[in-house]
């Protein structure tokens, strides 16, 4: 099943934007992610043109494709590498009304922002929350005392609901970009709050910047109604070795 939110990653490059495309979409393979780039005459450059075509092909994509009762409304979030394709992004949103309906454009670094966005659709979030997942991927340049205290619904000394295992990364690589996106998706899936030595568990670049190594003790905390499940399938992952060892 397709999500409902795809993607569209507009670059200077062809080969930029396929490579883009190609990393978000292996991070969440039940999202549709397509790059786009190049001038109008194949060298570096954008095309308004191109990007008014792809925005129409994935429009109609999603239209075709089944919507179940409750579910959340679709749409594309577009991000471009440098202020030219924004520009183009732009112009095409303003010459077409219908695009504009139901595309946005996300202010967020170009990889970064397709890989937390494509992994926010997977797991079934509406437009505004992909869009919202996107931007928010420029927070991991920030130093920790700028991102402010840890979110508020973390586990608290005394909150009932919390319960918290530890568990030893086993996997040579570590918490890298795959196991990363599969432990986020199945947090998004279990509607938990999560977090993995304090960062939030639902969140890929959070995650990979722990820069959790084999052999590293990682500390999982969940509150809420399924907190115990959520720990108790979040500590099996990591200790399984994500199929790596």
């Amino acid at each position: 099943m397709t999500a409902r939110v795809a993607l569209l990653l507009v670059s200077h490059s062809a080969d930029l934007a396929r490579g883009a495309a190609e990393l978000a979409g292996q991070m969440a393979p039940d999202v549709l992610v397509r790059g786009v780039g190049g001038g109008p005459d194949g060298g570096l450059g954008t095309s308004l043109d191109a990007v008014q075509k792809e925005l129409g092909e994935i429009l109609a994509t999603l239209a075709e494709g089944p919507v179940a009762a409750g579910e959340a409304d679709g749409g594309v979030v577009v991000l471009g590498d440098l202020g030219s394709s924004v520009l183009t992004v732009e112009a095409a949103l303003e010459l077409d009304d219908e695009l504009a309906e139901h595309v946005v454009l996300a202010r967020a670094p170009f990889v970064e922002g397709a890989v937390a966005a494509a992994v926010t659709a997977h797991g079934g979030a509406d437009l505004t929350a992909v869009l919202a997942s996107a931007n928010a991927s420029a927070a991991m340049y920030q130093e920790p005392d700028e991102q402010g205290a840890a979110p508020s619904d973390a586990a608290a000394p005394g909150d009932e609901s919390a319960t918290s295992r530890t568990v030893t990364v086993r996997n040579p690589l570590g918490l890298h970009a795959r196991p990363a996106a599969l432990v986020s998706r199945k947090v998004a899936e279990l509607g938990a709050a999560v977090t993995i030595d304090g960062v939030d568990a639902s969140s890929v670049l959070q995650l990979m910047a722990l820069g959790a190594t084999q052999g590293r003790e990682l500390r999982v905390e969940a509150t809420g109604e399924r907190a115990a499940e959520a720990v108790t399938t979040v500590v099996e992952m990591i200790d399984g070795g994500f199929g790596e060892v």
